[in-house]
């Protein structure tokens, strides 16, 4: 505990945790972080197992809705990805997308709860 938050010591370093934005992460920003990390990390390995690398990936936090009437609790949280890959068989992305939602577990984890939403689009 410090003065403004928490600080957690993790293996790969500190990180502070605030409701104060200035003093560190809010615990709602790391949730997301969460989502967006996973769900990259997983959408990345099925690509790479349907045999479409990709050549980079920006996943973009398009909505985070909070009830404010229910301690700010959240809702819904859209996701959008921006694929660049030349070998992405377009034919095949809904499936790309269901299993990049079926395996991630933090998406898992929070499913009953909030909503996540996935869009996504392929830069050329």
């Amino acid at each position: 505990m410090t003065e403004d938050g928490f600080e957690a010591s993790l293996e790969s370093g500190n990180i502070k945790i605030s409701g104060n934005e200035e003093r560190g992460f809010r615990p709602y920003q790391l949730l997301v972080s969460s989502l967006v990390g996973c769900s990259g990390l997983v959408l990345r390995k099925v690509c790479d197992k349907m045999r479409m690398p990709l050549e980079s990936m920006e996943i973009e936090v398009r909505e985070v809705i909070r009830n404010e009437k229910e301690a700010n609790r959240l809702e819904k949280i859209h996701l959008h990805f921006k694929l660049k890959s030349t070998s992405l068989d377009e034919s095949k992305m809904p499936r790309v997308m269901e299993l990049t939602k079926k395996n991630c577990s933090m998406v898992q984890s929070v499913n009953a709860s909030i909503l996540i939403e996935e869009s996504y689009e392929i830069i050329s």
